[in-house]
């Protein structure tokens, strides 16, 4: 692999760790909405979207991890 693509594989690398801390902070805050709701609303039709939505977010982490660690080893 020559220097231009290694270079652009390293700033999209970059480029998902940022999206990865938007989407982690996202979650977060989803999250402590879900944690905040009394016990009867979170089961509720409104708290479950809400707990789904956190737990999607997680598989999406998990995804961006998963390509950063492809994105870093195709570089070596």
């Amino acid at each position: 692999m020559n220097k231009g693509l290694r270079k652009q594989l390293v700033e999209i690398a970059e480029q998902l760790q940022e999206l990865r801390e938007r989407i982690e902070q996202l979650q977060s805050e989803e999250q402590e909405g879900f944690d905040n709701l009394p016990d009867g609303l979170q089961q509720g039709d409104r708290g479950q979207a809400m707990e789904q939505a956190a737990e999607q977010m997680g598989t999406a982490l998990d995804s961006i991890d998963e390509a950063v660690q492809a994105l870093e080893e195709a570089q070596a």
